[in-house]
């Protein structure tokens, strides 16, 4: 009820947008500007006269064209049917035009002789008004292009969110739960704590990261997920992160960095050497521009396809989507380390 209601009002504003526009077209031209044209003058009150019919005429060129030639003919590709049929109805209406121009010069004693200049300026300004109306309607087409192209984009970006969310939480749940699990018995409290952390960041998976969320928000989630993971892996790697945000309320799409993150975790260098596992975390929002830095050293023999995955061609995606102008990546490795550099004007 509501929905048709909505409708119905947009339409009857637009109706009212029309008509207000071409009665400020008709004052403008034959009351305010005080023009003379083709023999009638505003002092004699003809072009008032003159200026209401060939306004009304030209109203009918607009929209015969944008709701009847332009969509029931051009669109269809019936284009010699559209010439041929544009042509006859704009000679038609300029003949009829100057007919009756040449009844009011009569009524007004003007020169009879302006007649064909009359049909010559009238058949100029209904082909100007029927090309109006021609592009009226694609505009009009483009608008319900692009709704229908964000629609996709919407449902695109959902359903990528959805597979996102399944891809992370068997993963990220095996993970929390070992975590929790060997740490019951020997650290009870930290043990607690990290279950804690793990409610926190499944109810921000399963409830909150719907939407564009707070960006706050979604530090706060990557701050758990790296201390559950600084917890699980304890003194075999070598961890450094730095998360820093300047305008906390800025809004940012969910989930779109902790694939990278999860990534360097999972794809750490598992060396005898703990010093020799790294992993570098940095993410800095400044001036409406997220920063994010990650790196982690890799076994070179067993990660040769870091760089590539499900989630992070899954982020490539929604990066892509949600932000197609206003992000850079680059993900690159060397000889020891996996790197990724990722900005976004949020």
């Amino acid at each position: 009820m509501f929905k048709i209601f909505k409708m119905n009002t947009s339409k009857i504003a637009l109706v009212a947008v029309h008509v207000f526009i071409w009665l400020l077209n008709y004052w403008f031209i034959a009351i305010v500007s005080q023009f003379n044209w083709n023999g009638f003058t505003y002092d004699s009150g003809s072009l008032a006269y003159a200026y209401a019919y060939g306004l009304f005429f030209n109203a009918v060129l607009f929209y015969v064209q944008a709701l009847w030639l332009a969509p029931k003919m051009y669109i269809r590709n019936k284009k010699l049917k559209f010439y041929l049929i544009s042509t006859v109805i704009i000679t038609t209406i300029s003949l009829i035009e100057t007919y009756f121009d040449y009844i009011l010069y009569n009524i007004y004693s003007i020169n009879t002789e302006e007649v064909l200049g009359s049909f010559i300026t009238n058949t100029i300004f209904h082909v100007l008004y029927s090309v109006a109306g021609f592009y009226y309607l694609f505009k009009l087409e483009h608008k319900k292009s692009e709704k229908v192209k964000q629609k996709l984009l919407e449902e695109t970006y959902k359903t990528e969110l959805k597979y996102l969310k399944a891809q992370l939480n068997p993963h990220f749940l095996f993970n929390g739960i070992n975590s929790v699990y060997h740490l019951i018995g020997k650290d009870d409290a930290l043990a607690k704590e990290t279950l804690l952390q793990f409610s926190g960041l499944l109810r921000y998976q399963l409830y909150e990261s719907n939407t564009h969320i707070l960006l706050e928000k979604e530090l706060d989630y990557l701050l758990k997920y790296i201390k559950i993971e600084e917890t699980r892996r304890g003194s075999d790697i070598r961890l450094d992160y730095d998360i820093n945000s300047e305008n906390p309320t800025m809004k940012l799409a969910p989930l779109l960095l902790i694939p990278f993150i999860e990534n360097a975790f999972k794809h750490c260098s598992n060396h005898i050497d703990s010093s020799a596992n790294i992993i570098k975390i940095k993410i800095e929002e400044a001036g409406g521009k997220l920063h994010l830095n990650v790196t982690n050293s890799y076994d070179k023999l067993i990660n040769e396809n870091i760089a590539g995955g499900i989630g992070l061609t899954n982020v490539r995606k929604r990066l892509s989507l949600l932000y197609p102008d206003q992000h850079d990546l680059n993900i690159k490795k060397d000889n020891v380390n996996h790197i990724v550099n990722l900005s976004i004007d949020l």
